[in-house]
Formats: C-alpha cells, structure tokens, sequence
C-alpha cells in the first residue's frame, strides 16, 4: 500500500492561506457535527477547520464542534442540515447512503491501492469529485459537498475469538451501518449482517444482538469497542471514505469570497484527516495491544480478496453502481 507523504497541520494551514477575510456585516455562529469521540481525524478535522475558518474570516464566522454525534445519528443530522439548523458535518459515505445510493460505491472492498490513490481519484477537481458534488445537489440531499477524503482503513473485530481466515468468521452476526454494498460484502465472506446504528453498537455487541463489527482503528478506539469486540482483525478491507459538507442553506448564505474560505479549508482538511489517519493506525494498533489486552491479528489477505474480487463487478450491476464503479477505475 502506497502511503501520502505526511503534512503537518502548520503546513496545511500555511498552504490554504494565512491572509484573513474581511468580516461579515454579522457574526456568525455555525454547528458542526461529527458521530465519533476523538481521538479520531473527524474530530481533528472539524477543530482544523474552526481554527482556520475563524483566522481566514477575521472572526466573523465561528463553528463549534459537535462530536459523538451529540446532534444526533448522521440520517437525523442530515435531515436538520436540510433545514439549515445543522451547518456542517464530517462523516463517513456509507452513513449518507440512504439519501445519496451511489455513495455506496466507496464501500466496495479492495476499491484502492492506498491512500494517494485515494486522494488522486477523489479529491476536489477531480471527476469523481465533481460528479459527487453534483450528485449532492441534483439529488436534492440539501447538502453542498466540500471534500471527499479517507480516515483510516476498515478492519474487522469480534467477540468471538481471533480471526486469521475468512473460515472463522462463517455464521458470525456481522454488525453493518445501512449500506447495501457493506452487507452484501460481509454476506459473501459467510457472516449474517445485522444493520445496528454506530452510537447503539457497543450495546449490541455487549448484548450478543452482533458478534462482530468493522470499522476504523481510531473509531474502534475512541468508542472503546475493543472492551465488548477485543479482537482485532487487520483486514484493511476498505479505505473508509469520508465526506465534508455544508448545508445548502448555509451555504447559499456565504458571499463567494467566503464560498472560496470554505473550499480551500476543507481541501486542507481533507489532507489532515489522511496524515492523521495513518499517525493513529500505527499508534492505536500498538496502544490496543499492550495497553487494553486486544488480541491483533494479520489474517490472510489474499483469502479475503479471493472470495471478494469475483463478486466485485456484479455487487456494483446488483446495486445500480457500475458507472460509479467505471467513473472510480478510470481515475
């Protein structure tokens, strides 16, 4: 796996400008959701883009922080965000599934080599990027799409004991937030998905409702699942794709020059969330094993992607994404 050249946030934040923007004729206040509980890039991301949207306004426009998704799941959050009571969010595609189905792409397994190709093919200007943000707008989500980035690989966790083939995992009650291509994805490898929302998935692992889950390493850390699923397998299945958006109403309020603020911000933060993602693997990994008792695993690979690969083109036909599928192979 390709890996993107670390930038430390000083650099990003000298990158997207240091010259403030003239203030607004009013103060503005903006609420800013995330669904997870830091340490995590969401998290990391969301303070990025406050510092520097407060430093390239001249204080007009502040955003408070919302994490561990105290305004809610991400459906509700999106529903508000149509409203404009909700201004921002960073979180992850497949939670937004359900009002854009062509997102479900980016939950295809073993989709990119790394995250550079991540970046490349996703990235702002980009003509995966710029289908998206159409795609947001001509849906009518009520969203305006900032950035696509990554926060970190998806691997899989269990309570029931360590993985290393994708034998111990048959029969498994397999977690899985609402995405058809994430279910159908565990179906295959021999688990029964449970669709459980991810503020309700300690419980349900610790009540026996799943017995597995797959997520981030810093999501898996942040939310302490690893005290219900202490196993832990590196299976870097996915490259969990993340979107930074703002509501349509709030975005339709911003003259251009603070429209332009706002897009080079989280072009910046996008690249933030990648370096912070591959700093907390490697730190979390090592932190869950020899300080919470988590057994890591290294399964095979390769006897993942075998049963995966085939049913790769026909999950895309099954769910209507082959042009998605098209449009992400061609970058």
């Amino acid at each position: 796996m390709r890996v993107v050249t670390a930038v430390s946030a000083a650099a990003i934040a000298l990158s997207v400008g240091a010259a403030a923007s003239p203030a607004l004729a009013q103060d503005v206040t903006m609420r800013l959701h995330t669904l997870v509980q830091s340490p995590h890039p969401y998290n990391d991301m969301a303070e990025f883009m406050a510092e520097e949207i407060a430093a390239r306004t001249g204080g007009a426009i502040a955003i408070e922080v919302f994490p561990g998704a105290s305004l809610g799941n991400d459906p509700a959050v999106i529903g508000e965000m149509a409203l404009g009571t909700i201004d921002l969010m960073i979180s992850s595609t497949n939670n937004a599934e359900s009002s854009v189905p062509e997102l479900a792409i980016f939950s295809m397994p073993y989709l990119f080599a790394g995250y550079d190709d991540l970046l490349e093919t996703v990235g702002q200007g980009s003509a995966v990027f710029e289908y998206y943000q159409d795609l947001f707008t001509d849906t009518g989500t009520g969203l305006h799409l900032l950035a696509l980035s990554g926060a970190g690989s998806r691997n899989l966790s269990t309570s029931t004991g360590p993985v290393m083939q994708v034998a111990d995992i048959d029969g498994v009650k397999m977690r899985v937030p609402p995405s058809p291509m994430i279910s159908r994805t565990w179906e295959a490898l021999g688990t029964v998905p449970v669709t459980v929302a991810w503020a309700e998935l300690y419980a349900a692992i610790q009540t026996g409702v799943a017995d597995a889950l797959e997520s981030s390493i810093p999501g898996y850390l942040g939310s302490r699942l690893f005290e219900v699923a202490p196993n832990l397998a590196l299976t870097a299945h996915t490259i969990q794709v993340n979107h930074i958006s703002m509501s349509e109403v709030t975005w339709g309020g911003l003259s251009a020059e603070h429209r332009a603020v706002f897009t080079d911000v989280a072009a910046a933060a996008a690249t933030l969330g990648v370096e912070r993602a591959i700093g907390y693997e490697a730190e979390f990994i090592t932190l869950l094993e020899t300080e919470h008792g988590v057994t890591v695993t290294r399964p095979d690979i390769a006897g993942f992607q075998a049963v995966l690969a085939p049913v790769q083109a026909d999950l895309a036909a099954d769910l209507d994404l082959t042009d998605q599928l098209d449009l992400i192979r061609a970058n």
